[in-house]
C-alpha cells in the first residue's frame, strides 16, 4: 500500500535530500499525529504541489510538528500536454463532485463557468468563498489520490471569457473540446496536440450545466476554434461528464500506461 500524502507549499521542499531531516508543522502535522495517530517509524510522503514529494520515515511525533527522515526525494515531471477542465457551475455540490474526481483522475488545472444555464451564480464575496472552496477541494483530492502536483483553480469566467481562452489557446495550438450529445466526432477520435518543445501544450474540455450548453454558446465556442466532440452512447451528468472525458484522453496521453 502507498504511504500517505501530506501536503506543504511550493518551494518548501527544494533543501530536501535523501538522508536530511525535514518538520512537517501546522494543520498537516496536527492531522497526522492527532487525527490519524501517526507514530515514530511509519511511512509518509510530503509533496509540495508542484510535483517534489519526498519519501520519509517518521523520527517524531510532537504536538503539531513531525520530524521527518528524508529516505528519498522525486522531482515528477510537469506534463507536456496539460489537461484542463472548464466545469460549468452547478447547483446541488455536482460541481464540486466533478472537480473532485477529475482532480483524481490526474486534471491539471479547473476553470470555473459560468454558463448561460448554471442556476448557480457567483458574485461578490460569494465568488471569493467558492473559489476557495473549490481550491479546498482538488487540495484534498489530490492528497487522497496521493498527487504531487495539485490543480490550479483559475478565477471564473462567463461565457465571453471562456470563449476568449479557447481562441487564444487554439491560436496556440492547443486543443479546445466541447462535450455535447449532438456533436458527431467520438472523443476518442479527436486529434489532440503534439508536446510543445519549449513549455507545455493545453486540452480544454468543456462541460456544461445541468441543463446543457446553450446552442448559442456552443456556436460562438465552434467559432473561436473549439471542437463539439461525443462523449458516449449515453449523456451523462455533469458531475460525471468531465472525469470520464478526462480519464479517456489521460489513457490516450500515455498517462495510464
Amino acid at each position: 500500500m502507498t504511504a500517505p500524502v501530506f501536503l506543504t507549499e511550493p518551494g518548501l521542499l527544494g533543501g530536501c535530500a535523501a538522508g536530511s531531516r525535514y518538520e512537517l508543522s501546522g494543520a498537516e502535522a496536527r492531522h497526522a499525529g492527532v487525527v490519524q495517530r501517526r507514530r515514530a517509524g511509519e511511512r509518509v510522503d510530503v509533496v509540495d504541489g508542484a510535483g517534489v514529494r519526498i519519501r520519509c520515515t517518521i523520527a517524531q511525533v510532537e504536538p503539531g510538528r513531525l520530524v521527518l527522515e528524508v529516505l528519498e526525494r522525486e522531482d515528477e515531471p510537469a506534463p507536456t500536454v496539460r489537461l484542463v477542465l472548464a466545469q460549468a457551475l452547478a447547483k446541488g455540490d455536482r460541481d464540486e463532485l466533478a472537480i473532485e474526481a477529475a482532480t483524481e483522475v490526474g486534471v491539471d488545472a479547473v476553470l470555473p463557468w459560468q454558463a448561460a444555464r448554471s442556476i448557480v451564480v457567483w458574485r461578490g464575496d460569494r465568488a471569493a468563498k467558492s473559489r476557495a472552496k473549490w481550491c479546498a477541494t482538488v487540495r484534498e483530492a489530490a492528497k487522497q489520490s496521493r498527487r504531487a502536483f495539485v490543480p490550479h483553480v483559475h478565477e471564473a469566467v462567463d461565457t465571453r471569457g471562456l470563449v476568449a481562452r479557447v481562441r487564444d489557446l487554439t491560436g496556440a495550438g492547443g486543443v479546445a473540446l466541447v462535450l455535447h450529445e449532438s456533436a458527431e466526432l467520438p472523443l476518442w477520435d479527436t486529434d489532440l496536440p503534439e508536446p510543445a518543445p519549449d513549455g507545455s501544450t493545453d486540452v480544454l474540455v468543456v462541460v456544461g450545466p445541468e441543463g446543457g450548453i446553450a446552442d448559442e454558446e456552443l456556436a460562438v465556442l465552434a467559432d473561436a476554434g473549439a471542437r463539439p466532440v461525443l462523449l458516449g452512447p449515453h449523456v451523462l451528468r455533469t458531475s460525471t461528464a468531465g472525469p470520464v472525458a478526462l480519464a479517456l484522453l489521460a489513457r490516450r496521453l500515455g498517462r495510464w500506461a
